[in-house]
């Protein structure tokens, strides 16, 4: 059953996700040349290095953030790999991985949550898009004409949540994994905690490919 949820879940994120790409191009005269794919390639490798007007501070919160991604895409590979193409539950070698992994992902999470916490607080500048996506009548219409594209804002606002959602779906994840390590429950008790971390950690692994994908699309816009 996690298993087909699993699959499910990733098809329809990554689906979605090339349906914007199409739709919703970043630049005004994209083209899907493969010269023009490798040119985007190439550009997203490049938001990997430190720029150098970054500040101290910038800095640090980048490298994080690329510590953190690595750290989950090493967690995504150990956990649903052996589930979805080996067709077992992740043991071995994978288990020590992702053992070893998940603690520092955990740390450069917190961080990241102080860190970027006071940048992705909700503020009245994202409630008239919101209004708008949901076919309301924007309290006051100046501050839309002023600011930034409605797409951008859209796009800012989705980041927020996506935030806020990987921030609170962690505390399942680590809880329950957590907390299965100590004898406080039965063998109910561990099997409710090892569907929660399963499907938490399925939630959190899809809603991080979408923020991810949101930050690649806000440089490349910036670009």
């Amino acid at each position: 059953m996690f298993r087909t949820i699993s699959i499910i879940g990733f098809v329809a994120t990554f689906l979605g996700i090339g349906i914007c790409c199409v739709a919703f191009p970043c630049c005004k005269e994209c083209r899907w040349t493969p010269l023009a794919i490798l040119r985007r390639v190439i550009r997203v490798f490049t938001m990997l290095f430190l720029e150098q007007k970054l500040s101290p501070v910038g800095a640090l919160r980048k490298l994080v953030y690329l510590l953190a991604l690595l750290c989950f895409l090493i967690l995504a590979i150990t956990s649903f790999y052996p589930v979805l193409v080996l067709k077992e539950p992740i043991h071995g070698y994978w288990l020590i991985l992702h053992a070893t992994f998940a603690p520092v992902f955990t740390i450069c999470l917190a961080i990241l949550a102080v860190m970027w916490a006071g940048n992705c607080c909700f503020n009245k500048n994202d409630w008239p898009w919101l209004q708008r996506a949901l076919g309301r009548e924007a309290v006051n219409n100046s501050v839309v004409k002023k600011s930034c594209p409605e797409r951008s804002r859209g796009n800012k606002l989705l980041r927020k949540i996506c935030f806020w959602l990987i921030i609170l779906l962690a505390l399942p994840v680590i809880l329950s994994i957590v907390l299965s390590m100590f004898p406080l429950f039965g063998t109910e008790g561990q099997e409710f905690l090892l569907d929660t971390h399963r499907y938490c950690a399925l939630l959190l692994a899809l809603v991080v490919i979408v923020h991810t994908y949101l930050i690649i699309r806000t440089q490349m816009e910036r670009q």
